[in-house]
């Protein structure tokens, strides 16, 4: 309920010759007029009056734009005051018939979402700053005024994991954010990026960005370090194949992964060497719950990704090997075992090919394409006969090499133990 003191002065306001100036001189005193538990309803009440007399456009924006001041610089430790205040401005603003208060409307829910932010209401703070008039033609906005707005929605919409509306506000940032030359919101935009490119599993892309924003001097030193173990998790997680292997390589000689807690399973994955469970658990405690989200074959994120850079690292191992056997090895039963080999074939991931007959998988030695079908190996008729023969060629080579470095050195010897 309005306080008495505001009442009265707010009576007088309306019949003083200066309007303008009496309502300012009401939010000035507002403080000694009235009282924490009235405050909110005699500032409700101010807004209020502003419109129910007869007072001129270039005036009522006056005392609006004191009353938003009031709102901002006296009472910005308020947010939920603030709230009240601002939403009951702007529904008495949105009854009028003129739309000429398009920039006090802008100002007020720039402050009203700055509340809900402070609240950490973050799909609140997304939905006002979103009917913020940004394409009226009666008011004049800078491509810089529509970036810092759209990129405060789009990281509201990211902290209640909402990527698709984010997602839609980032397609408007991408067709003006080239004409912004601000540091700070450019670097906000590339890190919405990266965090929406992270939340849809299009990890290796997540991983260049937040590695390109690490070197970024605009972040602080424990920022960059985040960002930086936020792209060692998402290469990580990214599919197993060449392009991995080169985002894996790019973090591995970056001097600063070695003090990251993922560094171990960053040197396995670049090494190709296998990974035990007990080492995948430890690195799954520090995911977000959608890089441990359920995929379409049952399996989570994590758990696929493991299997297809376990069966990489087998290829390094083996030349060939059943399906039985690499079922063991994987933790899968044989089929899967199969299915997974086959995919990673036919995406130009691995090298090698199925004999289905035998139930054998054959390694090709060398580096996939990453090109879908590349990685389906011919089979040459007699191709292991001759593979075998150079092997046994090579190593009587070795042999006879070795003699005579020893008929050279120690002849004596030679003619002992040697000579037949």
């Amino acid at each position: 309920m309005t306080s008495p003191q505001i009442s009265q002065l707010l009576a007088g306001a309306e019949a003083a010759d200066d309007q303008a100036a009496a309502y300012d001189a009401i939010l000035s005193n507002l403080a000694s007029q009235s009282t924490p538990t009235t405050l909110a309803a005699d500032m409700k009440a101010i807004a209020s009056a502003v419109f129910s007399n007869d007072m001129r456009v270039v005036a009522q924006r006056s005392v609006l734009e004191r009353l938003i001041q009031v709102l901002r610089d006296d009472l910005g430790d308020k947010p939920d005051l603030t709230i009240e205040v601002g939403r009951h401005a702007l529904d008495t603003i949105a009854a009028q018939p003129t739309t000429t208060f398009l920039d006090q409307v802008a100002s007020l829910r720039q402050l009203v979402g700055g509340a809900h932010e402070a609240n950490e209401d973050f799909l609140e703070a997304a939905q006002v700053l979103a009917e913020i008039p940004l394409d009226a033609a009666q008011r004049k906005v800078t491509n810089e005024e529509r970036v810092a707005v759209w990129v405060r929605i789009v990281r509201n919409y990211l902290e209640v994991d909402d990527t698709t509306a984010a997602e839609t506000y980032l397609n408007k940032l991408k067709n003006v954010i080239y004409t912004v030359s601000d540091p700070m919101l450019n670097l906000h935009f590339r890190l919405s990026q990266a965090r929406i490119q992270d939340a849809k599993r299009e990890f290796l892309s997540a991983s260049s960005a937040y590695h390109d924003i690490s070197f970024s001097p605009a972040v602080s030193e424990e920022e960059r370090l985040y960002t930086l173990a936020m792209a060692a998790r998402c290469a990580i997680l990214a599919p197993a194949g060449p392009l991995r292997s080169r985002a894996l390589g790019r973090l591995y000689k970056d001097e600063r992964a070695v003090g990251l807690d993922e560094f171990a399973m960053l040197e396995k994955m670049f090494l190709d060497r296998l990974l035990a469970p007990a080492e995948v658990d430890k690195f799954a405690q520090g995911l977000a719950p959608h890089q441990l989200a359920t995929t379409s074959d049952g399996s989570t994120v994590l758990a696929k990704a493991v299997v297809e850079h376990n069966l990489l690292g087998a290829s390094r191992l083996y030349s060939n090997i059943g399906f039985g056997a690499l079922g063991v090895l994987l933790g899968l039963d044989a089929a899967r075992a199969e299915d997974t080999t086959a995919r990673m074939i036919e995406q130009g991931r691995l090298v090698g090919r199925i004999d289905q007959i035998e139930e054998v998988i054959w390694f090709e030695r060398g580096e996939a394409s990453g090109e879908k079908g590349s990685g389906r190996a011919e089979v040459t008729v007699g191709k292991e006969t001759r593979r075998w023969d150079a092997n046994v060629q090579g190593l009587a080579e070795e042999v006879e090499n070795i003699t005579n470095a020893l008929q050279r050195e120690f002849p004596e010897f030679v003619a002992v133990n040697l000579v037949a």
